[in-house]
């Protein structure tokens, strides 16, 4: 310990106040997992497990993301992305995430707290050759976490490209 700090701090202390801003997605924080599915119509359906991880820095007005997939039959990793979301007071949410495949999001959206729902849909779609646009829809169903993804390439308009329940950890 050094000289600033004699004594640690009692346990009930060391948890975090979340930040008003935060507070509305409050229900998002800690981590996710279960399954997904996907397809497009230029590649073959697929399966997948997952894990979201929501986290809050302390006295930041953000949730920080980070998220993996991997093959279920053999637990090989698949994708991974990570970044922010910075809910607003007035229900508009902006995300920013960066993929394991180099591809950048800058989304907008909004979020419903009678819901449970927060709509995103992309601004920009940075480093990427064929991807042009992308949409996300996050849904609380039944203690569930329920997601789906829409995609649009330079060949094919905005289709459903993703969807997956997740359970709490």
């Amino acid at each position: 310990m050094d000289k600033n700090n004699e004594s640690p701090a009692p346990e009930s202390s060391s948890v975090a106040v979340c930040h008003p801003a935060v507070a509305p997605l409050s229900y998002l924080l800690g981590k996710w997992r279960g399954q997904g599915e996907g397809g497009y119509p230029t590649i073959n359906s697929f399966s997948y497990g997952e894990e979201l991880h929501f986290y809050h820095p302390p006295n930041k007005p953000v949730i920080g993301y980070t998220q993996k997939t991997w093959k279920l039959s053999s637990g090989e990793p698949m994708h991974s992305e990570s970044g922010y979301w910075r809910p607003k007071p007035n229900g508009t949410i902006e995300v920013v995430i960066a993929q394991s495949t180099g591809l950048v999001e800058v989304q907008k959206g909004t979020f419903s707290t009678e819901d449970n729902v927060i709509q995103l849909q992309s601004e920009l779609v940075g480093n990427a050759s064929k991807v042009t646009g992308i949409r996300r829809c996050f849904r609380l169903v039944e203690g569930d976490l329920c997601y789906e993804v829409d995609m649009a390439t330079n060949a094919v308009t905005l289709q459903p490209h993703l969807k997956a329940k997740l359970k709490k950890l």
